[in-house]
């Protein structure tokens, strides 16, 4: 649980630490950028490859490596000198980072054959995760406002050190008892298809319709074509061959698959991770506006904002824990199903709601949306552990981790910028300000109105009260016009993953 936390926790932190790090370090607007991105690009890059790493040379070895690398980079990456220093730290993050994740789960899935001890474990492991994400932006926070930006990393140090002295003692290694030989353009391929997919998912959220993130998508789903080709191609020559000898020798001079594509075929395995990836591609979408809104239009803190979601935190994690004797009772593809329906049920009050009279609304949404997502993930990663074979584990944990940052990022990048295009159409400054005139430099206050919520409280600011006001109003309105429009779409992306996780999983049978 240690590196599910740290890794958890340093997803969100950082983010909240940026100006201070713009300050710091006199970074400029790209470097910013890329100080963020840095990390999920490596780590989305390289999870399908250590998942499947970790089964072939052992994943508590794995997470140990990870561990002490991840610590050594972290101490080093708190003191960086520039920007650049920064943003090479934190791909070394990434780096490490992607041993971490799939290893956890993978060693679950060997430590607690038992589907009971299983599932439970698996809920604890969610509710780390979740625990670690809520608390980055008040952790996070609070260390830059007591210390500087670095403490924010230096703070994995002792995290990690625990870990490394006892994890040799007390979580046994699992490995796949007969791998193959690592193919490594296998490895080259699927960085070339996440990498540039991830890029360019973010590049579309930051800066909006452009050739190069399209380019860079084109490119590496092109690549994920070929990689798909490949991995069925080793598949098929392992099986012709008639599996490896228990020596190892008989296929020594054919490479394995590094991802093994047959899994996809299990409908339990699939369905799952589609409605993962459903379920964080909306619940991402929601948060963007959500802090947003606490943030602008309610004018709290980061840390302030991070405390408003603590109630959504534990219903998440006692979300998680409750459905695993229900799982007993009713089959968990209509668990998976009611958690999906339950977080439709948030977006319904996010969609059809009066947001104008403070949080309370936009709050107990997310309360409600995080009951459904807290019972359904625990359950559907359990289904993705219990659908692989164990000798796969480490493989099936990295799908399901890609399946995570792929809707993460999915859900910033399109409902993000569908927010940001609503918005935009519908913002009406006052007359007495008047609108941006065609040709105006964007660096002006009014015409950053026009373009974020964000430059709108800006300008808010910088005028006399009545005119404040009225921006504010406009504001307010435009972007609640998006607000509604997203949720709408995440309402009903959350209804159709529960019909189709009602019916593709209903035959699965309660958990004994």
């Amino acid at each position: 649980m240690f590196p599910v936390l740290l890794v958890a926790v340093d997803n969100t932190a950082l983010t909240f630490a940026l100006p201070s790090i713009a300050r710091s370090l006199d970074a400029t607007g790209v470097q910013l950028l890329w100080i963020v991105d840095a990390y999920p690009l490596v780590l989305a890059g390289l999870l399908v490859a250590m998942g499947s790493l970790g089964d072939r040379i052992g994943r508590r070895r794995l997470l140990l490596i990870g561990s002490a690398g991840f610590a050594a980079v972290s101490a080093a990456t708190a003191f960086a000198p520039s920007a650049e220093w920064l943003i090479a730290g934190r791909a070394g993050l990434g780096f490490f980072g992607a041993m971490l994740m799939p290893s956890t789960l993978s060693l679950i899935r060997n430590i607690f054959p038992e589907p009971n001890r299983r599932r439970l474990a698996v809920a604890i492991w969610a509710a780390g995760f979740s625990g670690g994400a809520a608390l980055g932006p008040i952790f996070g926070g609070w260390l830059v406002e007591h210390f500087w930006w670095g403490a924010i990393l230096l703070v994995a140090v002792p995290i990690i050190l625990p870990l490394l002295v006892l994890g040799p003692v007390l979580v046994p290694e699992s490995r796949d008892p007969q791998p193959g030989r690592v193919d490594v353009p296998s490895i080259i391929l699927s960085l070339l298809v996440m990498v540039p997919v991830v890029y360019g998912i973010k590049a579309l959220a930051t800066h909006g319709l452009a050739p190069e993130p399209v380019a860079a998508i084109g490119f590496g789903l092109l690549m994920g074509y070929v990689f798909i080709r490949r991995q069925r191609a080793l598949l098929h020559g392992t099986r012709e061959q008639g599996g490896r000898a228990p020596n190892g020798k008989e296929q020594s001079a054919t490479a394995s698959p590094l991802l093994d594509v047959s899994l996809f075929g299990n409908r339990v395995f699939s369905t799952a991770i589609t409605a993962n990836v459903l379920a964080l591609f909306s619940f991402n979408g929601f948060i963007l506006f959500l802090a947003q809104h606490l943030q602008l239009l309610e004018g709290q803190s980061p840390s302030e904002s991070g405390v408003a979601m603590i109630p959504a935190l534990i219903a998440t994690v006692a979300a998680g824990l409750l459905v695993v004797p229900l799982v007993r009772k009713v089959r968990p593809g209509f668990v998976v199903a009611g958690g999906l329906l339950l977080s439709a049920a948030g977006y319904f009050l996010v969609a059809f709601g009066d947001h104008s009279h403070g949080p309370g609304i936009l709050l107990a949404a997310l309360l409600v949306l995080c009951l459904g997502v807290g019972a359904a993930e625990t359950i559907s990663n359990d289904l993705i552990l219990g659908a692989a074979p164990a000798e796969k584990s480490g493989a099936a944990a990295a799908i399901s981790e890609t399946g995570y940052e792929v809707g993460s990022l999915l859900g910033t990048a399109i409902l993000g910028s569908i927010l940001t295009a609503s918005y935009q159409r519908n913002l009406h400054l006052p007359a007495g300000l008047g609108e941006p005139a065609a040709g105006q430099s964007t660096g002006t206050a009014a015409a950053q109105a026009g373009e974020t919520l964000a430059g709108a409280v800006e300008l808010a600011q910088s005028l006399p009260a009545p005119l404040a006001e009225a921006v504010t109003a406009a504001a307010r309105a435009a972007f609640e016009s998006g607000v509604h429009v997203t949720a709408a779409i995440a309402l009903v992306l959350m209804a159709g993953a529960s019909v189709l996780a009602a019916v593709v999983l209903r035959k699965v049978p309660t958990a004994r």
